[in-house]
């Protein structure tokens, strides 16, 4: 649980780099001065955290409502039949390679103490540690985005206006390079690949919003 939520984690800073980069890079390509660059910055932030935060939200609520309606269900099937709940709980035990016997004692003592946290957890897979946090996961996912774009912002603010669209280039490709080997590496993947997937990718988005900013190289005051 500790490594996917980091991920998590990484991934929404992932978001805030890549886009918030490239959103400063169009602009600084469409001739924007240091203040218009800035403050687009800001507003991709702000719009790209909420953004993410709000996905979020909807997504895990929607996951909760599930597991909710999961829990009733299951309450329902032991009120109703609990011999055939026993029965089943039994046959996961023999499943996961317990002998019969041991399995049916196994079942038996679970039912006693918990029938319903029991089947949530070994028929459903639904634990108290993996449970459903809508306001987490939208808190989580609006820090990390935010935190990432703090590093093109960051950089957009100290550099000189000659360099400002190559700076902002260097630190969003190096953060992603950094922030893609460790998403390989929580998953236990080639951190070199992750790292060069994901510089891969950043690049040709860069690439492109540069493209199309110049196509509006209009000095903005």
């Amino acid at each position: 649980m500790r490594s996917s939520w980091l991920r998590a984690v990484v991934l929404g800073a992932n978001d805030g780099l890549l886009s918030t980069g490239a959103l400063l890079l169009g602009v600084v390509a469409a001739g924007a001065d240091r203040s218009v660059v800035l403050t687009s910055g800001m507003a991709g932030l702000v719009a790209g955290a909420g953004s993410m935060a709000l996905g979020e939200y909807v997504s895990v609520s929607s996951q909760r409502d599930a597991e909710r309606a999961d829990r009733v269900m299951e309450q329902q099937h032991l009120e109703q039949d609990p011999a055939g709940e026993l029965a089943e709980l039994r046959e996961i035990y023999e499943d996961r390679g317990l002998p019969h016997d041991l399995a049916e004692e196994v079942a038996e003592a679970l039912m006693a103490e918990d029938p319903l946290e029991a089947h949530l957890r070994d028929e459903l897979g639904l634990t108290h540690t993996n449970r459903a946090r809508p306001m987490q996961a939208a808190l989580s996912s609006f820090v990390a985005f935010a935190l990432g774009a703090t590093v093109p912002i960051t950089t957009a603010a100290v550099a000189g206006d000659a360099g400002r669209g190559i700076a902002v280039v260097v630190a969003t490709l190096l953060s992603l390079g950094v922030l893609g080997g460790l998403a390989a590496w929580l998953g236990g993947a080639s951190v070199v690949r992750g790292s060069a997937r994901v510089l891969l990718g950043g690049a040709l988005g860069l690439a492109v919003t540069f493209a199309v900013g110049s196509l509006f190289d209009v000095a903005v005051s």
